[in-house]
């Protein structure tokens, strides 16, 4: 019987594992081809997509720039010279209608990006200068109930001052003493206090509205907020 030396047995061992591979990969070729092609039109879908995303966002960004010039546009009086190159309305009316059908025309088309839900927050907030409260609480308390960040707390806050305006102060109260205990960047502490204190005012407790202006000037000293409510208390005779 023939010796075979280590380094032919290593050879064989190794042609062997050679020629399994190569049954392995032709038995097997099928299959990997297709998880190939998985994987291609994976990271294709993936390119698709955010190269459809951040076109589709580009598209909201300007639709909602274009709808925040007509809400930021100037009011001039007839018979004024509008300020050159200025978007101008006539009345406070003219504006808040057409910042309104602009922002719902942007919520409508993009309703699940951050564009969107900033638009359903200005169409809210016309429809209020607009005086349409129950429409204003159409967009405004599912995103006060639903709503994420800084933007559920203005909605709240827009919501409370609507609720005010509807005649419905005990939801309007309830929606400010949350928003005081749970203070935001946009909406901070001493803006909700003001708030309160001028719910209070406009209701003819002036007990209530001067603790809140009093705790506005006591907690916030040396701001501009102070200040309003420094104002105010002389407009009830309290300062």
């Amino acid at each position: 019987m023939a010796h075979i030396s280590r380094r032919e047995l290593k050879k064989d061992e190794f042609r062997d594992t050679l020629e399994h591979g190569v049954e392995v990969l032709s038995t097997h070729k099928k299959l990997i081809w297709q998880v190939g092609v998985v994987v291609v039109v994976a990271a294709c879908a993936v390119f698709g997509w955010r190269y459809y995303s951040s076109h589709r966002n580009a598209r909201a960004s300007a639709a909602f720039s274009a709808a925040m010039k007509l809400y930021a546009a100037q009011v001039v009086a007839p018979g004024q010279s509008p300020p050159p190159g200025m978007l101008t309305y006539p009345s406070d009316t003219a504006k808040y209608t057409a910042a309104e059908k602009a922002m719902a025309s942007v919520a409508g088309q993009y309703p699940h990006s951050r564009y969107g839900s900033m638009a359903r927050y200005y169409a809210a907030v016309s429809l209020d200068h607009l005086g349409q409260y129950p429409d204003a609480v159409h967009w405004l308390e599912p995103m006060a109930d639903h709503g994420s960040g800084q933007l559920r707390a203005l909605a709240k806050f827009e919501l409370a001052h609507v609720y005010d305006q509807m005649g419905n102060s005990a939801q309007a109260v309830a929606l400010y003493q949350q928003l005081a205990s749970q203070p935001t960047v946009f909406v901070p502490k001493p803006l909700v206090l003001l708030a309160l204190g001028d719910h209070y005012r406009t209701h003819n407790d002036a007990r209530q509205a001067t603790k809140y202006y009093q705790q506005v000037k006591s907690e916030f000293p040396n701001t501009g907020l102070a200040d309003q409510a420094d104002q105010r208390l002389e407009m009830l005779g309290k300062s």
